[in-house]
């Protein structure tokens, strides 16, 4: 559940370890614990972002205002490449590539920020972290290693 290493460190972790817990079930609760945060994530990210942006403190009022401008300014040009729901394909995308940054925490908050669907959105996510826990499972066990 931690942000930027997610389940992409959890699952080498504990293959690594070798905890004695088998990989089926080392990878559900990794997948579990990295989608408790996406409906919190989704539904207080951007109520807090402009809360922040109005507040006196100075730096905290930057801090959200970037985010919000940064945010909308870069999720608008992707809408406009992708449409309506090339977008949703590409939150998967960007969800399931097993690098730190690249997860669920980064893209809810993207998705809030646009004001995505949030059914849509949960889906995109959800299926995003199934396929990055596979690729870092697969990666933890050396198949990569052993089929290149």
């Amino acid at each position: 559940m931690v942000p930027l290493v997610e389940l992409r460190g959890a699952i080498p972790v504990a293959v690594g370890m070798d905890l004695g817990l088998p990989e089926w079930l080392v990878l559900i609760v990794a997948i579990i614990g990295n989608i408790i945060p996406v409906p919190i994530i989704y539904f207080f990210a951007r109520k807090f972002l402009e809360w922040g942006s109005k507040v006196k403190w100075k730096p905290l009022k930057q801090f959200c205002n970037f985010c919000l401008k940064k945010g909308e300014k870069a999720g608008n040009k992707l809408l406009k490449k992708v449409g309506n729901y090339g977008i949703y394909f590409a939150l998967f995308l960007f969800v399931a590539i097993p690098l730190p940054g690249t997860g669920a925490w980064t893209g809810t908050l993207a998705a809030s920020i646009l004001k995505l669907d949030f059914k849509k959105t949960i889906i995109a996510i959800t299926a995003g972290i199934l396929a990055a826990g596979l690729i870092m499972l697969l990666v933890s066990l050396g198949l990569f290693k052993w089929l290149f």
